[in-house]
């Protein structure tokens, strides 16, 4: 059975004069504690009911209840059951009422003692909450209840009898037990003004004041400390916010760190916080980025020491933050290093949080408190910090991506430049050749009486357009395997006037075959140059090419000088020099890319496919060297340089393995009559 009518109804039906007042749950909160104190700080026994609404809010306060059953035998507990909760008689009286009952929405406490009484009966307001009640938490500190606290007995008398009511319908074996509470405590003729006033004349009210205060200052405690903890959860998240708006802002990791350093040191309030890029494996670092919160020396700009720093050692080692709080930790006082860092750049306390990217080190955020006095790093400042970390990894992940995206579109861009240009160059190249070779074909196959002396004619135009042909296309399948990394490298120690020698012989010996004439060719080479390291047969190849080149550019009168020098003990300088036409400033380095023609492709004096200065420096980057061209503009001649090892004492004993020497020329082919073209054709 369940009684739906509420007790605060009933209260203010039986004395109208009464007028109820709004109480948030943390105010009745501190008013039953007080009211439970004075039981338990008393000495005369005291009738105690007590309304918890569901058993859950009973179990937070069942020890003690269980302190003021050992008071007083009058102890009455209601509550709807919700798992164990029933009707029982042990230390005190359990009531346990149906969850439709109308004090399932009702809060009550009543204390009847024979010196004092006070009574708190209320009710929830509907519409306190959003969710239904049976949702809430049990500490929700958002709902509202409306009811009467007092003082005053004979409101005090009239809620117990209410409620006693409500026993005698759920528990009718207590009627004895009633009646005697009913009796001892004058429920049925509630006292006089007069006597009221005369019972409590001795009543001090300061231990229930006094226990009421505290239980609003711990109250009010707590609501402090929810207040600071909500604060700071939001100034954590408005700091991740501005950092992701950043990223989002921006691709470019030097303004995403800078306002990460920026609003990080500033939220912190520390002295100075420094975020920089580093490996697991790098000796130091360069502080590019940095806050400054008060007057302290700036690292901006130095090299902070990482391999002889213990504590970057640690973050290495566990992949965790580091926190030094103060100077007496041992990783500091242990490090001659760490000591001297500390001094100088006055650090107190001290905190290292790694940045990751695709699980490797990448950077790191270092705080630093100084001033002469240590800071201890709370929970919510070490989450905040690695949160920005995390972000700052994020960073670096997309501008990673951004940065890859950017290099493959240009390298589609160049792949499509490269398409275009090889079916301008092919189609120009390889059609002319085959028409020529074609019509003297043609030409000897219909005309049986063609003149011997025309007929030869004939011939050698046809061999000399199938040898272009020939060149054309090993010089792309040339470029191709040193492009892809199928070549195998020979490298041998030799002597540079061997293949300087040979370089030249192969250009004069093309250029007697043809009706050109070579400019003046000198050779600036000392007697004592250093053995060099490299394979002969490639850089015989780029010393044909670049004199070649030189002397396709340079008319017969000019000159082309080659020259060779030590650049200090670990490489040779080789120069091959021309005056001949010259390369506008703005060229020097695109002359080195597949297909560059410097007249254009389709309209240029000199044949050529613009292979060759293409192929010489994927061979001198092949064997680790540098190669580059200057030039003083229009009609001021051109000089190539280029690079190759010198041979050390380890490596001056070193000889080729055979089967490897052979294979690599079976690899080559005809290369060197590659470099045998007709001397019309240019390579830049």
């Amino acid at each position: 059975m369940s009684i739906p009518t509420s007790v605060l109804f009933e209260l203010l039906h039986a004395l109208p004069l009464l007028r109820t007042q709004i109480y948030f749950k943390s105010s009745l909160t501190a008013l039953s504690h007080a009211m439970e104190d004075q039981v338990l700080a008393g000495t005369e026994p005291a009738l105690v009911i007590a309304c918890f609404q569901r058993e859950r809010f009973y179990r937070q306060e069942t020890h003690r209840y269980r302190r003021i059953g050992n008071k007083t035998d009058q102890v009455y507990v209601l509550a709807a059951p919700e798992t164990e909760f029933q009707n029982s008689s042990q230390i005190q009286e359990a009531i346990a009422f149906e969850p439709d009952d109308g004090l399932a929405k009702e809060w009550h406490l009543v204390v009847l003692a024979p010196n004092y009484s006070t009574c708190l009966v209320c009710r929830e307001k509907e519409g306190s909450v959003v969710k239904p009640f049976r949702d809430l938490p049990s500490m929700d500190q958002s709902r509202r209840f409306e009811g009467i606290w007092t003082f005053d007995r004979q409101v005090s008398c009239t809620v117990a009898r209410l409620l006693l009511e409500r026993v005698r319908v759920y528990r009718p074996e207590l009627e004895e037990k009633i009646q005697r509470a009913i009796a001892t405590y004058r429920l049925s003729e509630p006292d006089t003004a007069l006597e009221a006033a005369a019972r409590f004349q001795d009543v001090d009210p300061g231990p229930f004041v006094q226990r009421l205060v505290t239980y609003l200052q711990v109250g009010q405690h707590k609501l402090v400390k929810t207040y600071r903890s909500i604060a700071a959860q939001e100034r954590r998240e408005r700091l991740v916010n501005s950092i992701t708006t950043a990223i989002r802002q921006s691709l470019n990791p030097a303004d995403i760190f800078q306002v990460a350093v920026r609003e990080l040191g500033g939220a912190l309030d520390v002295c100075r916080c420094l975020i920089y890029r580093c490996k697991a494996t790098d000796q130091e670092a360069a502080i590019a980025y940095e806050f400054l919160g008060r007057s302290v020396k700036s690292l901006s700009g130095k090299v902070w020491p990482l391999q002889e720093n213990p504590l970057f050692q640690e973050v290495v080692t566990s992949g965790e933050r580091v926190v030094v709080e103060n100077l007496s930790d041992p990783r500091i006082t242990g490090s001659t290093r760490l000591v001297a860092l500390v001094r100088e750049w006055e650090i107190e306390s001290w905190l290292m949080v790694p940045v990751f990217y695709q699980n490797q080190l990448v950077g790191m955020v270092e705080l630093h408190h100084c001033g002469g006095e240590e800071r201890r790093w709370d929970a919510e400042e070490l989450a905040m910090v690695e949160a920005i970390a995390t972000q700052i990894g994020v960073a670096t992940l997309q501008a990673e991506a951004y940065a890859n995206l950017e290099d493959l579109n240009e390298q589609l861009a160049a792949l499509d430049r490269t398409r275009s240009n090889l079916i301008a160059i092919t189609g120009h190249e390889l059609r002319t050749p085959l028409s020529t070779i074609q019509v003297c074909l043609e030409s000897l196959a219909s005309d049986p009486d063609m003149p011997p002396e025309l007929r030869q004619v004939m011939l050698s135009t046809a061999l000399d357009d199938a040898e272009r042909m020939r060149t054309l296309v090993q010089d792309f399948l040339t470029l191709s395997r040193l492009e892809s990394g199928r070549v195998e490298w020979n490298t041998e120690v030799l002597p540079l006037h061997e293949c300087l020698s040979l370089a030249i012989s192969s250009v004069r010996t093309r250029t007697n075959t043809e009706a050109g004439a070579l400019p003046t060719l000198t050779l600036e080479v000392p007697e004592d140059l250093p053995l060099v390291r490299a394979d002969g047969e490639w850089l015989v190849e780029v010393l044909s090419k670049l004199i070649d080149n030189a002397c396709k550019f340079t008319p017969s009168g000019g000159k082309v000088t080659i020259l060779a020098q030590p650049r200090g003990d670990r490489e040779l300088e080789v120069k091959v020099a021309d005056t001949g036409r010259g390369i506008s400033s703005d060229r020097l380095e695109t002359v080195f890319d597949r297909f560059y023609q410097e007249e254009g492709a389709l309209r240029r004096s000199t044949g050529g496919t613009g292979l060759g200065l293409a192929i010489c420096r994927q061979i001198v980057t092949g064997w680790g060297g540098q190669i580059w061209a200057k030039s003083a503009g229009k009609d001021c001649g051109t000089q190539f340089y280029f690079t190759i090892p010198i041979a050390t004492e380890s490596t001056s004993d070193v000889t080729p393995n055979p089967s490897s020497r052979s294979k690599s020329k079976s690899q080559k082919g005809d290369r060197s009559s590659g470099s045998s073209r007709d001397p019309r054709t240019p390579i830049r």
